[in-house]
């Protein structure tokens, strides 16, 4: 029998082997998806006086994307616990990555539409699904630090994303007859397809497939996750739907999402209206804050971990996001003072993500997990047509967009107060 000791350093090296074999590649995986999912954002800049479309027609475009999610959230994550991750995201991978490049030969506001709600459904599945599987790897006292280096993909995206989607915008404008954000659009969808095809070969649905694990590696961590599922909640889909923390946690994670794609739908449009005019300096400018996010999210996370605490750290991240976007609003016309304050709302929006995602893993298991998460991030993610389509329709008939930051800042506080009354318990529990 190894002593104490000696198991904690075959633990440790166990998990570190775990983490530089899946956190890169999914991260990666990732980067890709919210690049496809947003690149519409940049696309509007040039897109809408080309096919004559209001800013509540984009609005209604970006936004449609998450009914077609939500419609197949849970029965995708289902199939995706019956069959395994590996082939399952890959069908998602490529299918949205062809749909995405799809997008470039859009010619009317209504095949925008259907584009938009087809490339939700091909997309349904892969963060839950994500979520599902690394819970599957990583006990409660770990799976924090883990989901915040998975989920600084956003904030990453949008330090890679920004730079190059303005730069693909000016360069390739013309090339082949084609526009720049055609051009978008198809380049920002390959790595998605590469990807989809590496991710068959390269990922193993389990533990127990994992041979690059020695059989004692194996052992440990399916002993630590048999450990933690002792008394966990294995309900039926039914009830797990019904669970009065699921109906919870769907609607923190709705307020959340409202803030979320409020800022990454329009923050390129927003930075113009502080001034700043040529594509790639709004590109360049939209790295910022998601930089200082993607520090936050890891920071964050890592403190919530180390306190075994859930409840206040997304109680504050929600409220730091609130006063971003409020200050934001109030410094519409200074360039400075304007990044300062949507770095602020980027650091505190984002840094919600990996807290939340530790929760609903800590207290369902199997079927029931993947039903959940699927459900949370389903409705959740309705906020994503309405957080856009608000922010067209405010812009339309205002003329600006600061009302609408005001009603997102709102959802947050709002999140924050669902946050305090959640009954979470022990962030390792």
């Amino acid at each position: 029998m190894p002593s104490r000791s000696l198991c904690h350093v075959l633990e440790r090296r166990a998990y570190r082997r775990v983490t530089w074999r899946l956190i890169p590649f999914l991260f990666a995986c990732y980067v890709a998806a919210y690049l496809d999912r947003v690149n519409v954002g940049f696309a509007k800049l040039q897109m809408l006086d080309e096919l004559g479309m209001s800013e509540t027609a984009y609005g209604i475009g970006a936004g449609i994307f998450f009914l077609g999610y939500f419609l197949f959230e849970v029965p995708s994550n289902l199939i995706l616990h019956r069959v395994g991750a590996r082939t399952w995201i890959a069908r998602i991978m490529i299918t949205w990555g062809i749909l995405s490049a799809a997008t470039m030969f859009v010619a009317s506001a209504e095949w925008f539409y259907l584009l938009r709600f087809l490339l939700g459904i091909a997309e349904a599945g892969f963060f839950p699904g994500i979520v599902l599987y690394l819970s599957q790897w990583y006990p409660a006292s770990r799976r924090g630090r883990v989901m915040a280096l998975f989920m600084t993909a956003v904030a990453i995206s949008g330090v890679i994303g920004g730079p190059v989607s303005g730069w693909i915008l000016d360069r390739f404008a013309g090339a082949n007859g084609w526009a720049g954000w055609q051009w978008l659009f198809l380049l920002e969808a390959i790595p998605a397809v590469l990807l989809g095809i590496m991710v068959y070969f390269y990922l193993d649905d389990s533990i127990e497939q994992a041979r690059w694990l020695s059989a004692e590696e194996r052992a440990l961590l399916l002993a630590r996750l048999h450990a933690e599922g002792i008394g966990m909640e294995h309900r039926s889909v039914g009830e797990t739907l019904r669970n009065r923390r699921v109906l919870l946690l769907s609607g923190l994670y709705f307020s959340f999402v409202m803030g979320l794609y409020g800022l990454a739908f329009w923050l390129p449009q927003l930075i113009r209206t502080l001034g700043v005019q040529e594509a790639w300096r709004v590109g360049v400018w939209s790295a910022v804050p998601y930089a200082v996010a993607a520090v936050s999210m890891v920071l964050v996370a890592v403190s919530s971990d180390h306190r075994g605490e859930r409840r206040w750290h997304l109680a504050l991240s929600a409220l730091v996001g609130a006063a971003g976007l409020v200050a934001a609003g109030l410094s519409r016309t200074q360039e400075l003072a304007g990044m300062v304050a949507f770095s602020v709302a980027a650091a505190g929006i984002l840094s919600i993500m990996p807290v939340f995602w530790t929760i609903p893993t800590s207290f369902l298991r199997g079927a029931s997990a993947a039903a959940g998460i699927a459900v949370i991030n389903s409705i959740g993610n309705l906020a994503g047509f309405l957080s856009p389509y608000m922010i067209g329709a405010v812009t339309d008939a205002t003329g600006e967009a600061t009302m609408a930051l005001y009603v997102l800042a709102g959802f947050l506080v709002l999140a924050a107060a669902i946050a305090v009354r959640l009954d979470v318990g022990s962030a390792y529990g």
